[in-house]
């Protein structure tokens, strides 16, 4: 399947309803590790629950860590949206990195091709299981990073370069980039 020919990638359809499935899962993430911590919270310093103590405490302890992450990939969302409404789908070769499954090279030109990080949960994206070469879809600005997609659309992630690339890609509507969310006022790349 090709990139479809609509102006932005927002204009199809299935690009939509996988941004929407996006929301609402990572919505859910957030009430509920949020609410599963004030209960537990609350109930431990109130004195409430008095059996399960250690299992209990032992159960936020592994919370903790998990609930920044939660809130800023809830946050990143509205960035997701603002780049699919406006930059198109734009089908090209890319491959997994070996031995880190959140890395993509994505080959933008022949000797182009930057480490893209999925943030902040990796997907598989690439129609190839063995982290071959694939094709993705990839809405965005080369010099910052965007959206990608498997082939159809159907499930946007958010993807950011692994490292801050060198020279090699020129050009670009610096305008279109500030407005999507994807150039900061620096001129630099937004990290997430």
């Amino acid at each position: 399947m090709t990139a479809p020919l609509t102006k932005v990638a927002w204009d199809h359809p299935p690009t939509a309803a996988g941004y929407k499935r996006m929301a609402f899962r990572r919505g859910a993430w957030l009430v509920g590790l949020t609410s599963t911590f004030v209960i537990l919270s609350a109930g431990l310093r109130l004195h409430v629950i008095t059996r399960a103590v250690f299992p209990l405490s032992a159960l936020i302890v592994i919370i903790v860590p998990f609930l920044p992450v939660v809130v800023i990939s809830y946050c990143t969302r509205r960035r997701v949206a603002s780049v699919l409404q406006a930059y198109p789908w734009r089908e090209l070769p890319c491959r997994h990195v070996a031995q880190r499954p959140s890395l993509i090279a994505v080959a933008f030109a022949q000797d182009f091709s930057p480490a893209l990080r999925m943030f902040p949960f990796p997907v598989q994206l690439t129609d190839r299981e063995d982290g071959g070469n694939g094709t993705i879809w990839f809405a965005g600005d080369p010099r910052f990073g965007g959206v990608a997609s498997p082939v159809g659309g159907h499930r946007p992630v958010r993807v950011v370069f692994d490292t801050v690339p060198g020279e090699g890609w020129v050009g670009g509507d610096d305008g279109l980039a500030r407005r999507a969310g994807l150039m900061g006022r620096n001129g630099k790349g937004t990290r997430t």
